[in-house]
């Protein structure tokens, strides 16, 4: 069938999670802790012992992760791993791109497999729910390279989970290597696919390290768009991005809309990138269902008063600040970023016993302050020229709002030159990555890496199937930031309506799998739709 046509059957439900900007740290890590080997059933297990060809290791966005009722991957002891086959758990946002390459197993049956990871897909705490969804990643990819060390793995995340991803690529491509890899092997990971790229470095084409990072990841001869067109701006999330991916540049597609803030924040809105900071470390779904009460009001408190505490301890540590080109809102951007680690490990300098007179050289700095007030004005007036542009333009509507939010654009941006949806070409890609792996194609022996500009990251995971996990909840909305840390498949919205989706020229054969939606804790319409695969592409030839 055509590669249009399948996708054409996954349309969008446009209503998801919100806004990434503010994204907080997940809790909920507890139910993690498998200890010893448990005895299962066999029909409900799947284990890291069956080796396949390929495996997709799939991150789904807010609230669209395997629950606790879902079949769990197991080791080769029968432990438990934070992951489900594809087979239990499906995502009505990741099935039509992960699950379009099983179609190699008309052919040899068993060469590729397709698993969800579980993670806490909320905004209990943005940065904790994707520090735990790295960490399950690279157990679960750590444990299938144990057990079947000639597996080839691709990694496919969106919205929250394409945070998970990206950090989990960034780990991959940075490790050392000289005494092994601690998580795998950088060369036996073939693709990195990553919708709603929160990290991405400014105007950074949609393949990072690639030969040409604007038409198709190296080795692919496919063209993805024609021309270098971008989105504008970065991603939301600092400090975990940038178009350095290591080992594993040229293998990476990072994918991100204009108009969707996840992912193309425009510059010098310095004040809503502190509030997405300070965001990503609160309760947001707390205060999205009750607002500010006494339990979730502690949790606030604590977060601005240690950003307020390590701001005034940077300042203090510097005897001729008030001399300096540094800004008290520059030393705010720093020391709220979530990976900020005071240089001094007890904050500021040792407080001095209060003296009853101050002498001259106390006051000097004194001298300076006009200047520096002359400072922090200009400052916060250069840096926040598009913030009222923002808040203006409905953040949470233009990335999030049902049909018409561009954090859903990637199921239906065919168009400026592109023949398939940012989606389809991943499907597609995938698809040829898998049939390599199933013909057993040589794996390139050299990548090519882009510039650097950060690194990043994170931690994995392994598989097999006995039931047992936890259901995450999900990614928050950003309220006027709009930085969303995207959920994957639950609507913020009461009504959820599906968009029309247009169907591309290009046919494919496809296999027809069935994906289910994921069960979420809201109410909107739950898509329906049938997940197929893809075969293969007619490629149109790379100039």
């Amino acid at each position: 069938m055509a590669l249009r046509g399948f996708f054409a059957r996954h349309r969008i439900v446009a209503a998801v999670a919100a806004p990434l900007a503010l994204g907080v740290a997940a809790a909920g890590t507890a139910w993690l802790a498998f200890e010893s080997p448990t005895s299962i059933e066999t029909e409900l297990t799947a284990s890291t012992t069956e080796c396949h060809d390929m495996v997709t290791v799939s991150i789904a966005g807010r609230n669209d992760t395997p629950p606790d009722t879902v079949p769990r991957l197991v080791d080769d002891k029968g432990n438990p791993l934070p992951a489900a086959l594809s087979d239990d758990y499906s995502s009505h946002w990741v099935d039509p791109v992960s699950n379009a390459a099983a179609s190699v197993n008309k052919l040899k049956p068993g060469s590729y497999a397709n698993l969800y990871v579980a993670y806490p897909a909320n905004m209990d705490s943005y940065e904790e729910a994707v520090a735990q969804g790295v960490e399950n990643t690279q157990t679960v990819m750590r444990e299938i390279r144990q057990a079947c060390p000639n597996t080839r793995f691709s990694v496919v995340g969106y919205s929250e989970g394409a945070d998970v991803a990206r950090r989990v690529a960034m780990n991959i491509g940075h490790q050392d290597g000289t005494e092994g890899y601690d998580i795998v092997d950088p060369t036996n990971v073939v693709g990195v696919v990553i919708f709603a790229d929160a990290g991405r470095s400014f105007e950074q084409g949609p393949f990072p390290g690639a030969k040409n990072p604007y038409t198709n990841p190296d080795g692919f001869d496919t063209a993805y768009q024609k021309g270098e067109n971008t989105a504008g701006g970065a991603g939301a999330v600092t400090g975990t991005g940038g178009s350095d991916f290591g080992a594993l540049g040229g293998k990476v597609a990072a994918f991100c809309s204009d108009g969707d803030l996840t992912c193309a924040i425009p510059e010098n809105i310095s004040l809503l990138q502190l509030a997405v900071n300070v965001g990503r470390q609160l309760d947001i779904d707390s205060l999205e269902k009750g607002g500010l009460t006494p339990e979730n009001g502690i949790g606030v408190a604590t977060v601005i008063g240690k950003v307020a505490y390590d701001a005034f301890a940077v300042i203090s540590s510097q005897p001729n600040w008030m001399q300096s080109d540094q800004t008290f809102l520059d030393v705010l951007l720093t020391v709220s970023d979530p990976a900020y680690k005071p240089t001094k490990p007890d904050g500021a300098l040792p407080v001095k016993p209060a003296a009853d007179t101050i002498d001259a050289k106390q006051m000097s700095p004194l001298a300076y302050l006009p200047e520096k007030l002359f400072k922090e004005v200009v400052n916060l007036i250069v840096t926040n020229q598009n913030t009222i542009p923002v808040v203006m333009s409905d953040p949470y509507q233009l990335t999030l709002g049902p049909d018409v939010g561009h954090h859903f654009d990637y199921w239906r941006d065919t168009a400026d030159g592109k023949p398939l949806s940012s989606a389809e070409y991943a499907a597609a890609w995938l698809t040829q990555l898998a049939e390599d792996a199933r013909a057993g194609k040589p794996l390139p022996t050299t990548t090519t890496t882009a510039p650097p500009t950060t690194t990043t990251k994170a931690g994995a995971t392994s598989v097999t199937t006995t039931s047992g996990a936890k259901a995450a909840a999900a990614v928050s909305s950003a309220p006027s930031t709009t930085v969303p840390v995207p959920s994957s498949t639950e609507p913020l919205s009461p009504a959820a309506v599906t968009p029309t989706v247009p169907v591309p020229t290009e046919t494919v054969t496809a296999p027809v799998t069935t994906a289910e939606s994921p069960v979420t804790t809201e109410s909107p319409a739950t898509p329906t739709g049938t997940a197929s695969t893809t075969t293969s592409v007619t490629p149109t030839p790379v100039p």
